[in-house]
C-alpha cells in the first residue's frame, strides 16, 4: 500500500529547472504564509478594537509562534545530524535541545490558539467568532511557515 502512486507520472515542465530553485520558492513560501498570518492577526485586531470582542493578550501566542519559527530555523539540519557542529556550549545535544524547545513553542502556541478559538469564542457562543478564528489561522500560518522554511530548503545549494 505505501507504493501504490509509484507510478503516476504527472505532467512536468521540462523549461524550468525545480532543483536549482528550492530554496527560493520555499522561502518564498514560507514568507508568505508568514506574512498571511500576521496579516490576519492585525486585521482582525483593527476591526475589533474593543477588549471586550477581542482581548488583546491573546497575540502572545503569535509572539510565542514567532519566536519558534526563528528557534527552528536558526538550527541547521547539519548541526543536529552533527555534520557540520561539533564545537560551541553543547554541540550536536544543544542544537537538538535548542530545536526540541522551538517545537514544543510552535506546537504549545497552536494548541493555545485551538484553545482561545473554541474557549474564548466558540463555547461561549459570542456573536463576533472572527478573531479567535484570526488567532488560530495566525498560529497555524506561522506554524507551517516555519516547516515549509525547514523542511522545503536543501543545505546542498549552499555550498
Amino acid at each position: 500500500m505505501s507504493g501504490f502512486m509509484d507510478n503516476i507520472r504527472c505532467g512536468e515542465c521540462e523549461c524550468v529547472d525545480w532543483g536549482e530553485k528550492r530554496n527560493t520558492i520555499a522561502s518564498i513560501a514560507a514568507g508568505v504564509l508568514f506574512f498571511s498570518g500576521w496579516w490576519i492577526i492585525i486585521d482582525a485586531a483593527v476591526i475589533h478594537q474593543d477588549a471586550k470582542v477581542f482581548n488583546h493578550s491573546y497575540h502572545a501566542c503569535g509572539v510565542i509562534a514567532t519566536i519558534a519559527f526563528l528557534m527552528i530555523n536558526a538550527v541547521s539540519n547539519g548541526q543536529v545530524r552533527g555534520d557540520s557542529y561539533s564545537e560551541g556550549c553543547l554541540g550536536q545535544t544543544g542544537a537538538r535541545i535548542w530545536l526540541f524547545i522551538g517545537f514544543m513553542l510552535a506546537f504549545g502556541s497552536l494548541i493555545a490558539s485551538m484553545w482561545i478559538l473554541f474557549g474564548g469564542f466558540v463555547v461561549p457562543q459570542k456573536e463576533v467568532v472572527y478573531p479567535g478564528i484570526a488567532v488560530f489561522f495566525q498560529n497555524a500560518f506561522i506554524f507551517f511557515g516555519g516547516l515549509v522554511f525547514k523542511f522545503g530548503r536543501t543545505e546542498d545549494l549552499w555550498q
